[in-house]
């Protein structure tokens, strides 16, 4: 996938000269919040939707993905089911539903989105099944994003991008690349969700034996995907972990000091840039704000600093 389909709108760069103030570092935010659905994910959703022939979609997804994935069917006239963690954010489980899909929630305590999505496809031989992260379709989609920060007119010193599974980040290297970029992509995972910085300390996949209970709803995968593994393994130039009281303080910082509206997992990278401030002191970076669909509730309560 090279090109945009008409149905992405390109990246929003904001630059936030009281954010970076705060930062100690010339800070750029490429907002995917103003991408339609809210979140980065319709890159990869759509490029999936539209690159397989199947008439139906299944796909397993914490909200953003599923939610994308809802309107690249609808969109392309085909069915689909997202399985989705009960304690999901609302927000997403009603967007699903909007869409015109089924919204199929799960205990994951009981059950994993893993195994829930290979008994729908036994039930459903005629379905493709659609991973957020671990799918070189979705790699590519989100590839664009890349080849629009290659084409922005700023030098940055280094991208710095949420990682969960690893669709984001293995997508944006790929699409720098692709471009002739060289430029540095690090990633900022949860602390308590960091399987990804194991992994590239093991020199290996490392799995979390159970689903991680960040905040950051968007980061709770339990292992990067192996397509993402190839790309990251030897171009993600580190990665660093974040704990949840910096993932929330990144959230109030874009709310108050750069008028960004993101919701926990794409604050991220703003909590990357207070966790480890000297590895970006004075360098010029650019953020990116992977979504912006959060509950009011939960929003509100963060803004507060009651969480």
């Amino acid at each position: 996938m090279t090109d945009k389909p008409t149905n992405l709108r390109p990246t929003t760069f904001i630059e936030a000269p009281r954010l970076s103030e705060r930062l100690g570092a010339t800070v750029v935010l490429a907002s995917e919040t103003f991408q339609y659905t809210g979140s980065f994910k319709l890159r990869a959703a759509y490029n999936v939707a539209t690159s397989v022939p199947h008439p139906m979609i299944i796909a397993a997804s914490s909200g953003n993905f599923g939610q994308a994935t809802a309107l690249a069917c609808k969109l392309t006239g085909k069915r689909c089911i997202i399985v989705m963690p009960q304690n999901s954010a609302r927000v997403k489980v009603d967007a699903v539903i909007a869409y015109g899909a089924t919204a199929e929630l799960i205990d994951t305590t009981v059950i994993t989105r893993e195994a829930r999505v290979a008994e729908l496809a036994a039930q459903y031989p005629e379905a493709y099944i659609a991973s957020a992260y671990n799918d070189p379709l979705v790699i590519a989609g989100n590839a664009t994003l890349g080849h629009e920060l290659a084409s922005a007119p700023y030098s940055f010193d280094a991208v710095i991008a949420p990682i969960g599974g690893g669709g984001l980040s293995s997508g944006i290297i790929q699409g720098l690349r692709e471009s002739g970029s060289e430029l540095s992509v690090y990633g900022a995972e949860p602390l308590v969700a960091n399987d990804a910085a194991q992994s590239l300390r093991a020199g290996h996949i490392v799995v979390n034996e159970h689903e991680p209970q960040s905040i950051a709803d968007g980061a709770r995968t339990r292992s990067l995907g192996a397509h993402n593994w190839a790309i990251l393994q030897h171009e993600l130039a580190g990665i660093i972990e974040v704990p949840e009281s910096q993932i929330t303080e990144g959230v109030r910082l874009l709310f108050s000091l750069a008028n960004v509206k993101a919701e926990p997992t794409g604050a991220l990278t703003t909590g990357a840039m207070l966790a480890d401030p000297s590895r970006f002191a004075g360098k010029s970076v650019c953020l990116v704000v992977s979504g912006g669909n959060v509950d009011p509730a939960i929003y509100g309560r963060v803004l507060a600093g009651e969480i």
